[in-house]
Order: structure tokens, then sequence, then C-alpha cells
């Protein structure tokens, strides 16, 4: 692909709107008076370079990429390399003062839940961008949104990626029941330097955490669903009620069916 500038196209101010390339070490893109809008793309494979005054940083599978408006830059394929990658040119969004002032942000995914999680909004937003039905515009910004605050959330507290694939693993499979052989398999690590780790990045033992999970989310379920408590214990992977209610009780203060008739006053 040619090199090209966009400010000689015409295009609205306010369009969102991006694409799919997967190129190899001949794609450039130089615009050495930067942009008036903003970039972000996301490498699905492969490796891609962004050079701006500040320097030089790379962008390998799993990254995403972040460019501000009017930032002198260029960017493309690292030699001897492809790229495969997703785009999008947005104006600037609230969400992004969240983000460290920097002239291009390079942040890791890890594997997993995230990674899918985000190319499914940047697919969302390609198609919505192209389609153009009502809402579009919306729709597209809150994909951005959702990609960025990400983004946030992760730069805000970083935990290792190990356990943070762990936790994603938790939350997707509250209801079954977990061994913490299976989640230090998962996170690539023995079992005894798993649930230490894990204790020291979240300040909790696994079985502490999950049950805070499993709990906070019976309770949600028991006032807002009209789940009773039984129900609202099985639906979150308690098999013996007893076990559930003394631990509800401890936490909050109330025994689940006293929650509920609480609840329902």
């Amino acid at each position: 692909m040619s090199s090209y500038s966009r400010d000689d196209l015409d295009i609205p101010k306010a369009t969102i709107f991006g694409g799919h390339y997967d190129e190899d070490e001949s794609y450039s893109i130089p615009r050495p008076k930067g942009m008036k809008d903003w970039l972000i793309f996301y490498t699905l494979s492969g490796e891609g370079f962004i050079r701006t005054p500040s320097g030089e940083k790379r962008c390998g599978t799993g990254q995403i990429g972040l460019l501000k408006s009017g930032v002198p830059h260029e960017y493309g394929t690292v030699a001897g390399q492809r790229w495969n990658f997703v785009w999008a040119h947005f104006q600037k969004l609230s969400e992004t003062d969240y983000l460290p002032d920097e002239e291009a942000l390079i942040h890791a995914l890890p594997e997993g839940h995230m990674r899918e999680r985000v190319y499914r909004d940047f697919q969302n937003l390609l198609h919505d961008s192209r389609d153009r039905s009502a809402f579009w515009h919306t729709l597209c910004e809150n994909s951005l949104r959702d990609i960025i605050l990400l983004i946030a959330q992760r730069l805000e507290k970083k935990i290792d990626s190990r356990i943070e694939h762990a936790l994603q693993f938790l939350t997707r499979s509250m209801k079954n029941e977990i061994r913490i052989d299976d989640l230090a398999r998962y996170a690539g690590l023995s079992a005894s330097r798993f649930s230490h780790l894990f204790k020291q990045e979240i300040g909790e033992s696994v079985v502490e955490h999950l049950n805070r999970m499993r709990l906070r989310q019976a309770a949600l379920l028991m006032e807002h669903m009209g789940r009773t408590a039984t129900e609202a214990s099985l639906d979150v992977g308690f098999n013996n009620y007893n076990h559930f209610a003394t631990l509800f009780r401890k936490t909050y203060g109330l025994s689940p069916r006293g929650f509920v008739k609480h609840a329902k006053e």
C-alpha cells in the first residue's frame, strides 16, 4: 500500500472510521504535520511501529496503540515482519483523559477474555461505522469508550498478567467447581506459587475472593431479581446452603432469608 496523507481527503471532522489491514514491511504512513483526529490500533499478529518526536515504539501481538491528534508521526510495519491489525480514527473522547498524557501510548493486553473483548469492540465499531444505521456514531463511540476504559482500568491497578488471566477465568466460571490446581495450571504456575502470588496481588486468597464474588452476586439476585435464598445460592455455585448462609451472615450481618425479607420491605 502506498503512502498517503489524509489531510488531502474530504472527510467530515466528526467521522469515525476504520479498517483491518494485513501489511508487509513496505507499509508506511508518514504524517509530518500530524492529524486532526486520534488514531487507535490493535495488533492481531506481527508487529508495527510508530515514531513520534519522543521516539519510536513498537506494537506487537495483543497490544493496543493510541496516538494523540496533532502529533507529527510515522507508523508502519517493522522491517522483516507483517503487521495484521485493526484501526480506527476518531475525535477526542473525554475518557482519554484517564490515560497517561503521552504522544503515543502502547498497552499490552493479557491473553484470553480481554483480547477477545477488545477485538469484538473493534469488529462492532467497523460494522457500525460502515453500516451507518440509526445511532451508528454513538454505537461507535461506545465501542471506543469500552476499549479506552479497559486500558485505564488496567493502568489504575496493575497486577501480574498471570493472576489477571486467572481472575478472568474465575469471573467466567464462578458458578462451577473451581480447583486451585486447575487455576494454577491455567496461569502457568505451580499451585503453591500461584496461591502465594494471588494473595500478594489481590490481598486475599483464591477461596476468599471467589466466595466474595459469589456472595455479592447472590445478594444482587435476591434484591433485584426476586430470587429466593436457596435459588440464589445455587445460581452462584454454592452446593451447600448452610455453608452459603454462614458466609452470607458473616459478610452482611443478616441471614440470606433475613436479607430477602429486608429487601422486600
